[in-house]
Parts: C-alpha cells; structure tokens; sequence
C-alpha cells in the first residue's frame, strides 16, 4: 500500500492548467524502482524533466531522462553505474467513448480524467533502456572487468575441459552400440 502512495508523486494533475507548455521535474530513485517486483533495474539515480504542452483535446507530453542505473556485469558478475541519457514522447488523446486500443506513443484518457500517471511510462522507458548483454566496458564509464573474478571464471572453464576430457563412457552404452552391428 505504501508503494501506491509513492507513485503518487509521479501524477500530473493537468485539469487545471491553461492551454500551453508546463514544466515538471520528477526525482527517480530506488524507492522507484522497488515498488515494481519484476524490475529489470533494482537501484538508480535518475531525474525525469517533463515538459507537457497542453491543447484543447490533447497533451504532448516530452520525457528527457538521464542519470545513472546500476546494472551487473554478464562477463565477471560485478555492479556498475551505467549512465542514461534519452528523450522519449508521448501523446495523450482524450474521449468520451471507453477506448482500450493504447499504443505505444498514443494513450487515451476519458474526458472526465483530470491528472496524467507518469509513473509506468517512466518504469517502462528506463527498463527498455537496459541492454540485452550488460558489460562493465561497454556500458560503464571508464570501467573494466574485475580481473580477479575473470582468473577464477577461466580457472573454472579449464578445470571443466579437463573433468570432460577424462569423463568415460557409461558400459552400459557400449552395449547399446553393438544393437546396430546385428
């Protein structure tokens, strides 16, 4: 319950506002991030300057994130602050009929809505930002690999080649292989 009431912060209350552009500033943080269980990002520092440009019958709303998520390394496993810096946008259409066929840059609200819950589009850009293979050299600023972790990950791999190598052949099918010589 205390998480909805976090993600309050993250509501545009945009009823009362005159036709024009509108400023916002929105602090992102690990509160943020763990108030969605399956987050691919578990801790960041980021801040979301939002400008919303009301019209009569819709809202342009521009995202411009940037900041630092901490990502894991796929190759030696360590922690490392990966900086993000992205604009997205999206439109809001309002209605009077009940509409369900959202897009991914058209969302539609009813008439009678008055505020604008950024929360999910900012979870949803931050997490798509994360890359598919995450490491320290690529993503990181001037960050490498822990080479310790890399000696003991080929360590590990040599020992395994070796234990394959010696590995013998089950007896049992040897008898097997004699099945195709009748």
């Amino acid at each position: 319950m205390q998480m909805v009431k976090y993600l309050k912060q993250y509501r545009i209350p945009f009823s009362g506002l005159s036709a024009g552009k509108h400023k916002f500033d929105f602090e992102i943080d690990n509160k943020f991030f763990d108030c969605y269980e399956h987050s691919i990002v578990k801790k960041g520092q980021l801040k979301a300057d939002v400008e919303l440009t009301k019209q009569e019958n819709m809202l342009v709303v521009n995202f411009h994130i940037y900041g630092k998520i901490q990502l894991n390394c796929d190759v030696c496993l360590s922690d490392f602050e990966a900086p993000q810096d992205f604009e997205e946008r999206a439109l809001v259409k309002f209605t009077e009929e009940s509409w369900e066929n959202n897009t991914e840059e058209v969302i539609v609200l009813a008439k009678t809505d008055y505020e604008l819950d950024i929360a999910a589009l900012l979870y949803e850009y931050i997490n798509v930002r994360v890359p598919y293979y995450s490491k320290c050299t690529e993503q990181g600023v001037n960050l490498s690999c822990d080479p310790e972790m890399l000696a003991k990950i080929s360590a590990d791999v040599t020992e395994q080649d070796e234990e394959n190598t010696e590995e013998k052949i089950d007896p049992r099918w040897d008898i097997l292989k004699n099945i195709k010589n009748n």
